[in-house]
C-alpha cells in the first residue's frame, strides 16, 4: 500500500509553503498532491489561494523524489489544449514525477468564476466524456486537431511531450457509470472520496459496504473496456467518510482504517497535512509518525 498526502495551496511559498513539501518528502510520502481549484470552500473561500500549476512547479524545483500531483483537476475552468501545455512542462521540470488525479468537477466556487451558469451533472459528465480522451491525445501525441461539441483542437503542437511514456499517468475520479467507464479506458488510477450519502449520517461499515460496491462497478467497467482491474491503483482520498479526521488521531486508529481499506483493495491512502481550525485538523506530531511509521505497521515496509 501507498502512503500519500494533500498540500492545500493556502500558504505563500516564502512562509511555510516550501517547508510543507520539502517535510513532505522528508517523511517518506510517495506522492503530495495538491487541490487544483481557483478557491476552495469555507474557510479557505475568503483567505490565500494559490494555483495549482504554479504550486507543482515550485514543488518539483524545491524536491527531488516525491511524486507530486493534482487531486483534482476538472473540466470547470481548464481547457485541454492549454492545460496539456502546462503538464507537459511540469513533467519534465519535475523529471517524471507528475500524476494527474482528474475529475468532472462540482458546483462550488470554481463553477460560475469564469462568468457561465453552473452545469447540470449531465452536462458535467458529458464535458468531462469529451475532455479525458482529447487530453489524452494531446499528452501522447505531437500534433492534434480535434472539432468537439465542447472543445477544439487545431493543430495543437505538444512536442517534445511528456518525460513519462506514453504520457503522464491519469487517476480517475469517478463513481457514475460514464466516470468509471472512463477510469478504465485512459486511467492508471482510480480515485474515490467513499459515498456521499453515507458520509455525513452513516457508519464506518456502511462506508466499507458503499466502497466494495463502487470497486465492483470499477471491475465490471474494466471488462467491458476489456482491461483488468487489477492494473489500475485504487486510491482512497481520505476525510470525507464517516470517520473524518479519527484515523489521524493516532498511529493505531490510522493503521486500522488503512487495513479495513487494503483488505478491499484499496492501493493508496491520501491523508491531508493538517490545516488548524479546519475540517483537516491534526496533530502534527501524530500526523508524522503516521508517515513514518504507520506502513511498517501494516506490513508494507517504506512508503
Amino acid at each position: 500500500m501507498r502512503l500519500s498526502t494533500v498540500i492545500l495551496p493556502f500558504r505563500r511559498w516564502r512562509e511555510g509553503g516550501r517547508d510543507e513539501w520539502l517535510r513532505a518528502e522528508q517523511l517518506g510520502f510517495h506522492t503530495a498532491y495538491t487541490y487544483d481549484h481557483l478557491s476552495w470552500r469555507v474557510p479557505f473561500r475568503d483567505g490565500p489561494w494559490f494555483g495549482a500549476i504554479p504550486t507543482l512547479t515550485a514543488a518539483a524545483s524545491a524536491t527531488e523524489r516525491i511524486r507530486l500531483g493534482t487531486l483534482v483537476t476538472s473540466p470547470n475552468f481548464r481547457h485541454p489544449v492549454t492545460l496539456a501545455k502546462e503538464l507537459i512542462s511540469l513533467d519534465d521540470i519535475s523529471g517524471g514525477r507528475v500524476t494527474l488525479g482528474i475529475g468532472a468537477g462540482g458546483v462550488g466556487f470554481d463553477a460560475t468564476a469564469l462568468g457561465q451558469e453552473a452545469w447540470t451533472p449531465r452536462e458535467r459528465a458529458d464535458r468531462f466524456a469529451e475532455f479525458v480522451p482529447l487530453l489524452d491525445r494531446l499528452l501522447s501525441e505531437d500534433t492534434v486537431s480535434h472539432e468537439g461539441r465542447f472543445y477544439s483542437a487545431h493543430e495543437a503542437q505538444n512536442v517534445p511531450g511528456c518525460a513519462q511514456r506514453p504520457r503522464l499517468p491519469f487517476a480517475v475520479a469517478a463513481t457514475g457509470p460514464r466516470g468509471l467507464k472512463l477510469a478504465a479506458r485512459h486511467g492508471q488510477a482510480w480515485v474515490t472520496t467513499g459515498d456521499p450519502k453515507v458520509a455525513e449520517t452513516g457508519t464506518p461499515e456502511e462506508s466499507l459496504e458503499a466502497l466494495r460496491g463502487q470497486l465492483v462497478k470499477l471491475g465490471k467497467a474494466c471488462a467491458d473496456a476489456g482491461r483488468d482491474a487489477a492494473e489500475l491503483q485504487k486510491v482512497l482520498l481520505t476525510g470525507f467518510t464517516p470517520e473524518g479526521s479519527a484515523p489521524l488521531e493516532s498511529v493505531d486508529a490510522f493503521v486500522d482504517f488503512a487495513g479495513r481499506h487494503r483488505e478491499l483493495g484499496f492501493t493508496e491512502i491520501v491523508i491531508h497535512a493538517p490545516v488548524p481550525g479546519t475540517r483537516f485538523a491534526a496533530d502534527r506530531a501524530v500526523f508524522e509518525r503516521i508517515a513514518t511509521e504507520a506502513l511498517g505497521q501494516l506490513g508494507e515496509g517504506a512508503p
